[in-house]
C-alpha cells in the first residue's frame, strides 16, 4: 500500500492572485509536478494559481521556490513574493535586520516590508522590492520586457471588455515572437489617473485576478515608455496606481537614462531600478492535506 503523508499548507491571495503555500524547513517537500497540478486545480484539489515553498537558504531569512498551476517550476511571481513574506510572519520568522526580510527567489535577492499587517484578520499591506529592468523592447503592437518573468504589454482601449483570454493566448503561444512563451498584459489609463491592467499568464493559461510582475511590468512600460501616460515622476520617482480585478496596487520605479549616440531608440538608453510593487496580502485559510510519497 503506497504510503502517504499529511502537509500542513495556507492560502494565501495578493489581489486575488491566490497561491498553496507550504512551510519545507523542517521537511523538505518533494511533490510531483502532477501532484503540484492536482492540488492547485479548481475543482479536484485546493485550487490556487500557483504553489510555493518556504525553505531555508543560508544568509537569507528564506528561499521561495514557485510552481505554477500546471506544476512546473516557475520564474519569478511578485504577488507571490509578498504573499510568501506575509506566510513567513505568520509562522515566527523575523526580518533578519529588524525591518524588511531579505529572501531568495527564481530571479535571485529580494527585500520585502510588512507596511501594515492585523494579525487578527491575517491580511494587511506588503511592498517587495523587485529587480533592475535592464531595457524595454518595443515589439509588435506592444514591448516585451522581464521583470522577473518575461512580459509583453500592449496598452489597449476598453481594456475591461477587452479578450484578455483570445488575444493572450495566441500572443503567449505566438513561437515567431516569443519562443519562450511569454505573459501577456493589456492595460490602460483610467480618467481618474490609475492605470487598469489584466493579464494573461502562463502556466495557468487563463486570465488571473492580478499579476504582479504583469503589474510592474504595464506600470513601466505605460509610464516611462509612453509619453502621453497622465503621472510625471516626483523627485525623480515614478509612482503608478494600478487596479486589477482583483485589488489595487502601488508600484514606484526611477530611471536611469544612458546618453546615446548611435541612433538606438529611447528604451534601449534606459534601466529602471527602485522597483517597489506594493499591495494587499490575505490569509484566506490553513488546512493539512494527503498526497502520496515518492
Amino acid at each position: 500500500m503506497q504510503q502517504r503523508m499529511t502537509i500542513p499548507f495556507a492560502k494565501l491571495d495578493g489581489a486575488g492572485n491566490d497561491f498553496v503555500v507550504i512551510d519545507a524547513r523542517r521537511h523538505p517537500i518533494n511533490l510531483t509536478e502532477e501532484q503540484i497540478a492536482h492540488l492547485c486545480h479548481r475543482r479536484f484539489g485546493i485550487g490556487a494559481d500557483g504553489l510555493m515553498t518556504l525553505g531555508i537558504r543560508d544568509g537569507y531569512d528564506f528561499e521561495m521556490k514557485y510552481y505554477n498551476a500546471d506544476g512546473a517550476l516557475g520564474s519569478m511571481c511578485g504577488n507571490g513574493g509578498r504573499c510568501i513574506t506575509a506566510f513567513a510572519h505568520m509562522m515566527g520568522i523575523c526580518p533578519s535586520d529588524g525591518q524588511a526580510y531579505r529572501f531568495v527567489g527564481y530571479d535571485g535577492e529580494h527585500r520585502a516590508t510588512l507596511v501594515q499587517w492585523d494579525g487578527q484578520a491575517a491580511r494587511g499591506i506588503v511592498a517587495l522590492a523587485m529587480n533592475d529592468v535592464a531595457a524595454v523592447q518595443p515589439l509588435h503592437h506592444g514591448c516585451f520586457l522581464d521583470t522577473g518573468s518575461p512580459h509583453y504589454v500592449e496598452m489597449v482601449r476598453d481594456v475591461r471588455h477587452y479578450d484578455v483570454v483570445g488575444e493572450g493566448a495566441a500572443l503567449r503561444h505566438n513561437k515567431q515572437l516569443f519562443p519562450q512563451g511569454t505573459n501577456v498584459d493589456f492595460a490602460e489609463w483610467l480618467e481618474n489617473g490609475h492605470l487598469f491592467v489584466r493579464t494573461f499568464e502562463r502556466g495557468v493559461e487563463d486570465e488571473t485576478y492580478s499579476c504582479g510582475t504583469g503589474v510592474t511590468a504595464a506600470a513601466i512600460v505605460a509610464a516611462a515608455v509612453h509619453r502621453n501616460a497622465p503621472c510625471t515622476p516626483v523627485d525623480g520617482m515614478y509612482h503608478v496606481m494600478v487596479d486589477t480585478l482583483g485589488g489595487s496596487f502601488e508600484v514606484r520605479f526611477a530611471v536611469h537614462h544612458t546618453a546615446l549616440d548611435d541612433g538606438d531608440n529611447a528604451s534601449a538608453a534606459s534601466r529602471y531600478h527602485q522597483i517597489v510593487l506594493q499591495g494587499p496580502v490575505s490569509c484566506n485559510f490553513q488546512g493539512s492535506v494527503q498526497v502520496a510519497q515518492h
